[in-house]
């Protein structure tokens, strides 16, 4: 069995054949949400929040953290019914359990964002963590749906991504806590 380190380096590095391992494992869902509240954390000491700069201090904290955590849960959600609902293909074989696992995995990038604590560097590196992590997502979401295309992919992925971005605006907004 890969390690979880080796694991996460792995799908930084966008090998498909981590995503492969780990979506066959079934022991590694404690990993796979390891890894998104990992990526989470450091969006809140990063103090990005989730689709920009949020605020400073204990609250920036917890805003970045938690909105983390839900923008997780809703694009892995929506990705999951728009892939097997909207966009399968005939192929397409999936349990929320396998998407869960990749998907958490391809998270792995998001711990880079605890850099955004140095001044200057949070919009840097959350452009670079977000283009990252829609690569890392396309081939979670290939692999766990079984897809020959990644046009399709990309499709599901983007589309999950934008969703999952309005929820955490409305949640935010619902708060009146600024998350954009």
């Amino acid at each position: 069995m890969t390690s979880f380190t080796t694991r996460m380096i792995g799908a930084a590095k966008l090998e498909v054949r981590a995503y492969e391992e780990v979506e066959a494992d079934t022991t590694a869902t404690g990993q796979a949400m390891a890894v998104v509240i990992l990526s989470s954390i450091a969006a809140g000491i990063g103090g990005v929040g989730i689709v920009g700069l949020g605020p400073a201090g204990l609250t920036g904290f917890l805003v970045g953290s938690v909105a983390g955590l839900i923008r997780y849960v809703a694009w892995a959600l929506l990705t999951y019914f728009i892939g097997t609902r909207l966009l399968p293909e005939p192929r397409t074989r999936a349990a929320l359990p396998e998407l869960l696992r990749t998907t958490g995995f391809a998270q792995s990038p998001g711990v880079l964002l605890v850099v955004g604590v140095v001044p200057g560097f949070a919009p840097f590196i959350l452009a670079i963590v977000t283009v990252w992590w829609l690569m890392a997502m396309v081939i979670a979401v290939g692999q766990a749906l079984d897809y020959t295309s990644t046009t399709r992919a990309v499709a599901v992925c983007v589309a999950g991504w934008v969703l999952s971005i309005v929820i955490i605006t409305v949640i935010g907004s619902f708060f009146g806590v600024p998350v954009v």
